[in-house]
């Protein structure tokens, strides 16, 4: 369970939400909102206030290395420091690796490639792949088909809902209300930098 309470990052607040293991939430809201800070300070990748705790653990309480392996973003645009996409892995590459990349419609060589040869879609399934070959306890999804087809989608639509069954508690932006209406346990919709329920999932 992931507990969240009087959250304020910039001029971003939420005063209370939680989402359990086996659960997804989504998040809307137009852009500039303030979706994607929300998600940055979750995962304390910006400084923030409030109280974040995870199966009773707060947030402050763990590194933040340790934090982020548990509370795991894959955000809209992931960033890419080497020229081979392979060198952006584990050390030791587990082996599900070949089974994700096939489920997400990725070639089975393409961690050989250079990054300059994937496409933006190619790019973003292999930010999640990076993500989910490493079992998370929560995964929090920065519009994670966004660019991708309809083919694609379905591919991360169906492995968002495998790990759901599995245990892993989701945190998905989302701006398309049939995605939600697939995935979403509950949604929230983000105005003006302010967190607020809203219709039911």
């Amino acid at each position: 369970m992931l507990e969240v309470s009087n959250l304020a990052v910039h001029h971003v607040r939420a005063d209370r939400f939680s989402v359990a293991g086996g659960q997804c939430v989504a998040l809307s809201g137009s852009s500039g909102s303030g979706k994607t800070l929300l998600l940055r300070a979750l995962c304390d990748m910006e400084p923030n206030a409030g109280d974040v705790i995870l199966n009773g653990v707060r947030r402050e309480d763990v590194p933040a290395y340790e934090w982020r392996s548990r509370v795991s973003m894959v955000p809209a645009e992931s960033g890419w420091w080497s020229d081979i996409a392979g060198d952006h892995f584990p050390g030791e590459v587990p082996d599900k690796l070949p089974d994700l990349l096939t489920a997400l419609l990725l070639p089975d060589d393409v961690l050989g490639w250079p990054v300059s040869r994937l496409s933006t879609g190619e790019r973003h399934r292999l930010a999640l792949a990076r993500t989910l070959c490493v079992e998370r306890e929560v995964l929090v999804l920065d519009e994670p088909t966004a660019p991708l087809d309809g083919e694609a989608t379905a591919a991360v639509e169906s492995l968002i809902g495998a790990r759901k069954s599995a245990g892993a508690a989701v945190i998905i932006v989302s701006h398309d209300e049939d995605q939600v209406a697939r995935l979403a346990d509950r949604s929230y919709v983000m105005t003006d930098g302010h967190l607020s329920a809203g219709a039911p999932a």
